[in-house]
């Protein structure tokens, strides 16, 4: 008896020991799967770009025209700097003969429009002519601009994978600092909103 005794608690000790076991195992699996998930935002943070309060990467670069456009040539003005995927796209296209009917209504807020992608400068001059634009368009081929601004990143479609700019809208104030920044840019309605904005920052 006392053996069958012993030999029960042993077991119990045994079968106790087991489930244990499985759930360190298990505990260490989620962490295991949280690192492998979290390794590939670890370039996040250096992609996100400029946060609300910081100081607006400054640029000099090609626009529409022949011409150059640097934000530091425009300091005592508002800026609403949009950054969009493609010149003559459907939703690049709507964004910016949005932001070109209101155009009067953000220079009498004191506000200069600006959209950036990494079309050249030629691309830029036949959207313009083709849709009757009136914001200036700057060029960024090389991406280092959409880099700093944190809206070179990669996207999916289809599934898949290719490097793009992520819609996405600044609105700089006159000492040159981000007052508001709009991400994902759903177009319908946006460059309203940005007027509002623009018009409240004064």
């Amino acid at each position: 008896m006392p053996t069958k005794s012993s030999a029960g608690r042993a077991g119990g000790k045994g079968a106790a020991a087991r489930p244990a076991a499985k759930t360190a195992a298990s505990k260490a699996e989620p962490a295991k799967a949280t690192a492998k998930t979290s390794s590939p935002k670890a370039a996040e943070p250096a992609a996100a770009g400029p946060a609300v309060g910081a100081m607006a990467p400054d640029f000099d670069l090609p626009r529409d025209g022949g011409a150059t456009l640097s934000l530091k040539g425009l300091k005592g003005k508002t800026v609403v700097l949009y950054l969009y995927p493609k010149d003559d796209t459907s939703g690049c296209t709507q964004e910016a003969i949005d932001f070109s009917a209101l155009k009067p209504k953000f220079e009498a807020a004191g506000t200069v429009v600006v959209g950036m992608s990494p079309d050249p400068a030629k691309s830029h001059d036949k959207f313009k002519a083709k849709h009757k634009l009136a914001v200036d368009l700057v060029a960024d081929e090389s991406k280092a601009t959409l880099e700093a601004y944190g809206v070179w990143t990669e996207k999916s479609m289809y599934g898949r994978k290719y490097m793009g700019v992520e819609r996405t809208t600044f609105l700089i104030d006159k000492a040159g600092r981000i007052a508001q920044i709009w991400r994902k840019v759903k177009v319908p309605g946006h460059a309203q909103e940005v007027l509002a904005a623009a018009q409240a920052l004064g």
